[in-house]
């Protein structure tokens, strides 16, 4: 049993990934067939099916999922070496731009950036602060972190936080005058900020608590663009917000802001880190999301 084609394993770890050979031959640019001709040789390597195929789909095999991880290891391990002997030095020299949230970008990622770089002076960072979705393909931006579900499937979605729910939040001052909401339904009677993306205002917020789901409209005499905009007003004490819960995380912990409803939960906004393709994931993108994986997770544990 020997495999004798690393590209059979990167083809291999893109199905798994995207979910099918025909996405994984356009990510790697090459034809359906020559993608199909390279899984069956990698399964006659090994002596054994990597996927279950139906006519709509394919999934993995628990042998194809115990070699998965092993072959992202492999091949990141050859491109570090590549990437090394190339550059002819052991330290990093690249430069990262960078699109992030508003206010995640500001408030939560830049002082961890700070330390980042005093890690790897060879890195240089150029950032983009903005709400709006950055396009990877068009754009001058390597690397876009980003809340929820990407809306491109064919991009590379690294995460960084699975587990980050939105959740419900409002100065003492603003409670003070107008009362703590005991339930969503609640919410009818408060003035609440809301977001907008694309000229979408994000007024439907929802919450489920057991088995129950409920979807709150929302209002409110606020809306803007711009998350960090929102977090100010209700720091400021202006109404309710229906923030992610690693945005407000330090707020919460020193009583700037106060949970509300807390037995019921928000929805999850996973953070992901997106590329345009696999090669675009160097040496200095594997660091960066290591550390920033750890910076999250502490973050959310504390």
């Amino acid at each position: 049993m020997k495999i004798r084609n690393v590209q059979d394993l990167e083809i291999f770890v893109e199905a798994a990934e995207l979910g099918g050979l025909s996405a994984a031959a356009r990510q790697l640019d090459i034809s359906p067939a020559l993608a199909s001709a390279s899984l069956k040789r990698l399964e006659a390597d090994l002596d054994t099916a990597l996927f279950v195929r139906t006519t709509r789909s394919m999934r993995l095999t628990l042998a194809g999922e115990r070699l998965l991880e092993r072959a992202r290891t492999l091949l990141d391990g050859l491109r570090d070496a590549e990437d090394e002997l190339r550059s002819g030095q052991d330290g990093l020299d690249e430069q990262l731009q960078i699109s992030m949230p508003s206010d995640l970008g500001r408030h939560v990622v830049l002082p961890w950036l700070d330390e980042f770089q005093a890690r790897h002076p060879g890195v240089t960072l150029r950032l983009q602060f903005t709400d709006r979705l950055a396009d990877i393909y068009r754009e001058p931006v390597d690397i876009a972190l980003r809340f929820g579900v990407p809306p491109d499937s064919s991009m590379v979605a690294l995460p960084l936080l699975q587990d980050n729910r939105r959740v419900l939040c409002a100065a003492p001052a603003y409670l003070a005058r107008r009362g703590v909401p005991a339930s969503p339904q609640d919410l009818a009677d408060h003035n609440c900020l809301c977001f907008m993306l694309d000229e979408t205002v994000h007024d439907r917020w929802r919450l489920r608590k057991g088995g129950d789901e409920i979807e709150v409209h929302v209002r409110g005499d606020r809306v803007a663009d711009d998350s960090e905009i929102v977090r100010r007003w209700a720091l400021a004490g202006a109404g309710v917000c229906y923030r992610s819960r690693i945005d407000v995380h330090d707020d919460l912990a020193s009583g700037r802001l106060r949970l509300l409803c807390p037995d019921w939960e928000g929805e999850n906004v996973p953070l992901t880190m997106l590329l345009a393709n696999r090669k675009q994931v160097s040496p200095a993108v594997r660091l960066l999301r290591e550390f920033l994986v750890g910076r999250f997770q502490a973050r959310a544990g504390a």
